[in-house]
């Protein structure tokens, strides 16, 4: 464990439409970094993002976390900065290690841990490639189809693939033979099903093409199917990552939408999830070649699809920066193995300083 009073710069919120999310797993990380021996272990400064790019000292940080999401202009000191970084705030010069709790682009795809990386600082998570392969699907998606791993059948697209008719209706033929439906529309780039659409027919496809094109220029399509969704954890250093118990995700909604995932009551989480033992351990094996596929390591999640019927399992995404929420499977998979949430980031700060 790490030192006493080591003195950890927590970043949260981000220029991100994950920003609200973010603001709630801050929430948990620090208060989890403030309790029990904890508090003897640790000093935490609170850095905030806002929601364009600018980085806040810990009294403005203290503000967002109260309010429970995103600052407005008028709720910032004036003159306000340039939008975008625009150098630390001060009294950062002491941070030992950041954590970053930052969910979406300019947080979670290796910007911001380029910036520790620049700094020379430790910091919890992944390093620039993997969180920048997690976190486009369809860099993830190649990475895994090269290694062999096994996935849905995916087809990628890009938003200026509509802007013309003529190229639109070659796409759209191309997505309805290689893919079909149902299928899902997903923006390349955002988590939390963000801007995620399902398409029964071409009129939806279409749709769900024009939505994710207004959040990405990449887009993946992805077959839909029936199938059971599990989710497997891990933690550690690049030499010693451990996987957690495989968690299952149920759901009364059609699919795992953005509502189903953070509303209260519309989903429940099962750990360990009533699986065969072979079919947890396939799990774990390929959660742990997922991550060295993409250099992964400190924390990450990786979801599965599982048809009981026919025994098949496909990696549906790896999370290298995943939700610490009052609904977030991550810390929830970990205190099952009874690692307390205290444990649990006392334990990234150190794999941070490994």
């Amino acid at each position: 464990m790490p030192s006493s009073n080591t003195f950890v710069g927590v970043v949260f919120g981000g220029a991100s439409r994950e920003h609200n999310v973010s603001i709630q797993s801050a929430t948990t990380v620090i208060k989890a970094l403030r309790n029990g021996d904890n508090a003897n272990r640790f000093k935490i400064k609170p850095i905030y993002i806002d929601l364009d790019g600018r980085w806040w000292p810990e009294e403005i940080a203290n503000q967002a976390l109260k309010k429970g999401y995103a600052l407005q202009e008028k709720e910032l000191p004036t003159p306000l900065p340039p939008h975008g970084f625009n150098g630390l705030p001060n009294g950062t010069n002491k941070v030992e290690v950041w954590y970053p709790v930052l969910h979406g682009p300019n947080g979670e795809d290796g910007t911001i841990q380029g910036v520790f990386t620049l700094m020379r600082k430790p910091f919890v998570g992944s390093g620039v490639l993997a969180s920048a392969t997690g976190m486009d699907k369809l860099a993830m998606k190649a990475a895994f189809s090269a290694a062999g791993l096994p996935q849905v059948p995916y087809f990628p697209a890009e938003a200026k693939d509509l802007t013309r008719e003529g190229d639109k209706e070659k796409l759209l033929k191309k997505l309805e033979l290689n893919v079909g439906y149902p299928c899902f529309v997903k923006p390349a780039n955002l988590g939390s099903s963000v801007g995620i659409t399902k398409a029964l027919n071409r009129k939806q496809l279409i749709e769900g093409l024009m939505e994710a094109a207004k959040l990405d220029r990449r887009i993946v399509i992805e077959k839909a199917v029936i199938a059971r969704e599990l989710e497997c954890a891990v933690l550690g250093g690049s030499d010693s990552l451990k996987t957690s118990a495989v968690g299952e995700i149920r759901f009364d909604a059609d699919w795992y939408d953005y509502e189903t995932k953070y509303s209260q009551n519309s989903s429940q989480a099962l750990i360990p999830a009533p699986l065969p033992a072979k079919v947890k351990d396939r799990v774990q094996q390929l959660t742990l070649q997922a991550c060295e596929i993409i250099t992964a390591k400190g924390l990450a999640r990786v979801d599965f699809f599982y048809k009981e019927e026919t025994d098949e399992l496909w990696i549906n995404e790896i999370n290298t920066l995943p939700g610490f929420t009052s609904k977030s499977m991550y810390p929830m998979l970990w205190e099952a193995a009874g690692v307390t949430l205290e444990q649990l980031v006392a334990t990234l700060v150190a794999t941070a300083t490994e």
